[in-house]
């Protein structure tokens, strides 16, 4: 699903009553609102759907594979996220409906 089939869907569930620009920038507005939230470290809950984190990763070795030198690979932040358990329930669904 790309960014534009996400503001079709949100402008369908909306109704007649907005237009798709409109929507995309509710949608744009949204995506910021995360990025910026975790750009500044912060968690953000959706019920329901999941949690989006920074995590700190530690220093680690790590090893080159065409030389097979050792390097050291500083620590680092990354964003990360944990479905909910409904989420996670519905995924699951999937294999069921596939099978």
């Amino acid at each position: 699903m790309t960014k534009a089939d996400l503001v079709e869907q949100v402008a369908d569930a909306i109704g007649p009553g907005i237009t798709k620009k409109d929507c995309a920038l509710v949608v744009d507005g949204f995506l910021n609102a995360i990025k910026l939230a975790l750009a500044q470290g912060d968690n953000i809950e959706i019920r329901g759907f999941g949690t989006f984190k920074v995590r700190r990763r530690k220093t680690r070795m790590a090893r080159n594979p065409r030389t097979g030198d050792s390097v050291k690979v500083p620590q680092r932040s990354v964003p990360v996220f944990k479905p909910s358990k409904h989420l996670r329930t519905r995924v699951e669904r999937l294999d069921e409906i596939r099978t």
